[in-house]
Formats: C-alpha cells, sequence, structure tokens
C-alpha cells in the first residue's frame, strides 16, 4: 500500500507508530499524541538530518497501536523497543546484574546481598549500582544488630523440638541463638523494622531507639553495655553524615540530568532520601537520529525507573519533560533542589570525561570522530574540519615581518606540514596586507601543486585580518569553497565573513580549545622564525659594521668560524688565513676598541 494512503488512514490519537521496511523488518518504533501528525511530519519536510533521511527512505509499512494517554504510548514504546530492538532507536544499554539487598520471607528473616530477585513474597531494596556500596551498607546493618546468617528452617515447631544447635556466630556475639529459641520473635523482628529503615535512608528512628537503650544502660552503671551502643549511634551518624547532601526533608524523589555531544549523550540519575543520596547512576546513549535531549531524558527516566524498580511519585529535572500524569515533575529554580540537580549534572559531565579519557586510549578513531563532528556543528561548517590551517603574523617593532602557517589533521598538530613565510611585498609594520600576502602564497602553491585543500582556515585576528585573508581567495576562486573564521584575542571572538556579531564558544568546550591550541601553536611557530630572523641579521650587521668587510666577506668568516663570537676571538693569523692581510688586521682593530 502507498505510504501516503497509510498515513491518510492515520487517526488523530495518542499511541505508538512502527515503520518496517519492504523486507518486514522493523526500522522504528516513536510514540506521539497525535499518530497522524506525527507520521505526517517524517513525510512533510526535507530531513536535516542525514540518518533520518536513509530512515525514511527505508519505511515500506507503517503499523500502529492506538492507547488512551501519552503515559501508556511512553510505557508501550519502551517496551516494543527492549523487545525488538530496531536498528534506529536508541537503547539503554546495560548488561550488568546489580546486586540487591533481600529480606527474606520466612521466620527470624534473614538479610543478604542477592543478584537473583525471586517473588516468593521477599523484600528486595535497590538494584546498587556499586557493589561497595551494597555491601558497606550490609556491614553497617550486621555492626548494628546480632541477626542470624544460618538457612535453617526456624519453625515453631524445629525451634521447640531442639532440631538445631547454636552456631560459632552465637558465642563470639553475632547471633542471639533464636534456633534455640533464646530469642523472642519481636525482639527479632523489631531489629528487622529498624534495618527495612536504615536501607531506605531513614536513620533516625534507628538512633532515637540506640539513644534511649544507652541512656538506660548508663543509668543502671553498665557502662560497657553504653559504649558499645554509643559505638553503634557513632557508626549510625557516621554513614548518614557521609550519604547526606541536600535538606532531610527532600525524601523519596528521583533526579534526573543529562548532558550531550553530537553522538552521545549521558544521563544520571539519584535516589533521594530524606535528604541522602541512595543510589545513583549514571548511562550512555549512542545518538541514532536527530534525538532531542528531552526526547533521550522521556525515554531514560522510564527505563531507569523500571530497572530500578522506582516508586518514587516525584522527579527533579533540568527542564520540563513528559513521563506520565501519576509522576511529579519539578524543575527547580533555586535552592536545595536546584542544587541536587546541578550535583547530578555534574555527575553526569565527570562521567561524560572519564568516558572520553577511556575512549582516547582505548578507540582513538571514535575519540576523534567525536570531536570532529562536535566542531562541525559549534561552528557551523558544512563538513567536518579534518583539516585546519591557522595563520599569525609576527614582527616586533616592524622589524623582519614574518608569518606562520600551522596546520592540525584530525585535531592534532601535523608539524611536518608547518610553514614560515617572511613577508616579501610589504614594506614596515602592516598586518592586513601581510595577512593577504601569506594567505595567497600558500593557496596559490597548493592549487598549483594540486595539494589537498584544508576543511577550515582560522585566522588569528579580528575582523580586519579576516577581511585580508578574504580578498586572497576571492582572487584564487576559493571563496565559499574553504570555510574560513577569524579568533579575536580579547574576548576570544569568532568572527564569520560577512557577519559583524561574533560567535562565542564555551569557555570549556573542546571546539574552543582547539582553536586556542591552534592560535597559540601559530604564534610560538612564529615568534621563533622570528627571533632566529632576527638573531642571524644581529649578527650579520655586527660584522658588516666593520670598516671594509662586505657581505661576502661575512659569509665567508660565519662558514669558517660558524659563529661573530669566535671570529672576534680569532687570531690574526687564522683571520689572515681565510680573509688576508689587510681584512684581518680591520677585524682585530675592531674588537681591540
Amino acid at each position: 500500500m502507498d505510504i501516503e494512503i497509510q498515513i491518510k488512514t492515520l487517526p488523530n490519537q495518542p499511541g505508538v507508530y512502527q515503520y518496517y521496511d519492504k523486507n518486514d523488518k522493523i526500522l522504528y518504533v516513536g510514540k506521539a499524541k497525535n499518530l497522524k501528525k506525527r507520521v505526517a511530519s517524517y513525510f512533510n519536510k526535507t530531513q536535516e538530518n542525514g540518518k533520518t533521511r536513509v530512515l525514511v527512505k527505508k519505511i515500506a509499512t507503517i503499523k500502529h497501536i492506538v492507547v488512551d494517554t501519552e503515559t501508556d504510548a511512553l510505557l508501550l514504546e519502551n517496551n516494543l523497543i527492549k523487545k525488538y530492538q530496531p536498528r534506529y532507536n536508541v537503547m539503554l544499554k546495560d548488561d550488568k546484574t546489580y546486586p540487591w539487598i533481600c529480606i527474606k520471607k520466612e521466620r527470624f528473616p534473614r538479610v543478604f546481598l542477592t543478584r537473583n530477585v525471586i517473588k516468593d513474597g521477599s523484600e528486595y531494596y535497590g538494584p546498587y549500582t556499586s557493589v561497595r556500596t551494597a555491601k558497606a551498607l550490609l556491614d553497617l546493618i550486621k555492626e548494628l544488630y546480632q541477626l542470624r546468617s544460618c538457612m535453617f528452617d526456624l519453625s515453631e515447631k524445629n525451634v521447640e523440638t531442639g532440631k538445631y544447635k547454636v552456631c560459632l556466630d552465637f558465642h563470639i556475639g553475632n547471633c542471639k541463638g533464636a534456633c534455640e529459641g533464646l530469642q523472642e520473635e519481636e525482639d527479632y523482628i523489631n531489629d528487622i523494622t529498624a534495618i527495612r529503615n536504615i536501607i531506605k535512608g531513614n536513620f533516625k528512628e534507628s538512633i532515637k531507639t540506640f539513644e534511649t537503650l544507652m541512656m538506660r544502660f548508663a543509668a543502671e552503671m553498665e557502662f560497657e553495655e553504653a559504649q558499645k551502643i554509643k559505638e553503634k549511634i557513632d557508626l549510625l551518624a557516621n554513614y548518614q553524615a557521609k550519604s547526606t547532601v541536600v535538606n532531610p526533608s527532600i525524601t523519596n524523589v528521583d533526579v534526573f540530568s543529562i548532558v550531550s555531544d553530537e553522538s552521545y549523550s549521558y544521563v544520571n540519575f539519584f535516589k533521594i532520601s530524606n535528604g541522602a543520596i541512595i543510589q545513583s547512576h549514571t548511562t550512555e546513549i549512542k545518538k541514532k537520529l536527530d534525538e532531542t535531549d528531552k526526547d533521550l531524558l522521556e525515554l531514560a527516566i522510564i527505563e531507569i525507573r523500571q530497572r530500578f524498580n522506582s516508586q518514587s511519585t516525584e522527579i527533579y529535572v533540568p527542564f520540563t519533560v513528559e513521563v506520565g500524569d501519576n509522576i511529579k515533575v519539578t524543575v527547580p529554580k533555586l535552592g536545595d533542589k536546584k542544587r541536587i540537580v546541578d550535583l547530578s549534572l555534574r555527575n553526569a559531565k565527570y562521567y561524560r570525561q572519564e568516558q572520553f579519557k577511556q575512549i582516547k586510549i582505548v578507540d582513538p578513531d571514535r575519540h576523534v570522530n567525536r570531536i570532529m563532528a562536535q566542531m562541525q556543528k559549534d561552528l557551523r561548517l558544512s563538513e567536518e574540519p579534518r583539516h585546519i590551517e591557522c595563520f599569525d603574523n609576527s614582527n616586533i617593532q616592524g622589524t623582519n615581518p614574518v608569518a606562520a602557517c600551522v596546520v592540525f589533521k584530525d585535531g592534532k598538530p601535523s608539524k611536518k606540514d608547518y610553514r614560515h613565510f617572511n613577508i616579501k611585498t610589504v614594506d614596515g609594520p602592516d598586518d592586513f596586507a601581510s595577512m593577504e600576502e601569506v594567505v595567497f602564497r600558500r593557496y596559490k602553491r597548493l592549487q598549483d601543486e594540486e595539494e589537498p585543500l584544508p576543511q577550515l582556515i582560522v585566522i588569528d585576528g579580528g575582523k580586519g585580518q579576516l577581511s585580508s585573508a578574504l580578498k586572497s581567495l576571492d582572487v584564487l576562486g576559493l571563496r565559499n569553497k574553504i570555510a574560513i573564521i577569524g579568533i579575536a584575542k580579547r574576548l576570544e571572538e569568532i568572527y564569520y565573513p560577512g557577519d559583524s556579531v561574533p560567535l562565542y564558544l564555551d569557555k570549556k568546550s573542546e571546539t574552543l580549545k582547539i582553536i586556542q591550541q591552534l592560535r597559540n601553536e601559530a604564534h610560538r611557530f612564529g615568534i621563533t622564525h622570528h627571533r632566529n630572523k632576527r638573531s642571524k641579521s644581529a649578527i650579520t650587521n655586527e660584522l658588516e659594521e666593520i670598516s671594509g668587510i662586505g657581505k661576502q666577506t661575512v659569509v665567508s668568516l660565519l662558514k669558517h668560524f660558524k659563529s661573530a663570537k669566535r671570529v672576534s676571538e680569532a687570531s690574526f693569523e687564522d683571520l689572515e688565513k681565510v680573509v688576508g692581510k689587510s681584512k684581518a688586521k680591520r677585524i682585530i682593530d675592531y674588537y681591540k676598541k
């Protein structure tokens, strides 16, 4: 059936649409408030994103499922993506099995760590993304409460008949001997209730209970027991202090944030209970089409809440998202709530930086591809700037004007391609004319030698230098064939041809860092050449100042003695051998003054 006819028959209802290719293979699953409008938008306009254009060309069949609400559409979309794993959908990949803390459904419940969730009525808390955190919490619980670790069936009948005997745990004080009826079930259940609160992040009740117990022991002069209880209070307080990051009134809340570049997004998740972060997780999402941060965050929120079994009724996010009517969405503007969202964002950024460092070592190609794609986007270029050239003029007090051209390939210096230029057609310190000359000479030569041209030229300077460079590109017929920008030093403004308003890049962006590195390298390379040229000039001038000594004689002297200093220290006999008796005497007389 023709695609246009399929679109016309779609309802104006919320739901999920599925795209299939000619072989009936699923390509993409999406959600929509209005199925007809959303699907039609793929075909009514020219898609800017190349991958989206490819997707649209492959679509042969459109199927849909109508649902009652947008929330249902969001949940159904997530389930279908996980089930079919379509090629053009993003996936929150995570093959890890995270640990849970289990309170077993049994008489005298055991508390232990497990990776297998069994639906037998037991209570499971987690999952914990950090095994270390889960073990630390479990160790804390074991320090505070004397729980059994055995797997005996402690039914009333088995305990009464004396089926089991106490083990080593009882003798060293880690268990109260419930297996022999030495501990009442009610006493044990009270401990389990306290443990349940601690796992949820509520330490208040446990601290209060221990404080009452400590005071009672102290009043009865049982100071050794009171000290043991005080140590337990200190343990709890110390653990809570490490966890608390915001106002304790913030409880049972999920926090989400996202940072993105051209190819990947990173979503951070916090679970907050009683002002403490009791869970934290960051996941990486590879972009497939032109997904917005809003689209990706909505998908991530649904998936992460399912994965971590979250029952929170409120979420904090950096911008408005649509995740269903049963979840309150808060976008904090200030105060403790804003600080916790900022903290989540910082964690996402740190995770991203760590990934970059690892990728740089493990997969350098992906690292380069990501930076090139980001530079293309940031600088509004038509193609990735794989080959960049940067020009800088150097003249100090108007002497020995020179220019430098440095070359970066795939974001790194290509030193073998660096070039120096001695200014030939300009008299005096004229930066604009000098820039015009070197840009012309550089690209005239590349054209003549049929060498590859760069995708981007960076001019160290503002609008004046940029205009001068453009004149040369116009003469060579390269205008609009090579992208060109100027970078002004003062505020790091990026100037474009014909645009009086500069672009300001984020001071921490990798794009700006690479441009600054280019500019600094061009400056260093140019200054080095300028310094060398001035030094040679100074040496030559010193020898030429000697009356009766011409340029050819200076060349002969330097070729033999290697430096002006050695000429000044040479004996009459040595000088005579090189330049003759008369000139040797002139040199000796000059340096005796």
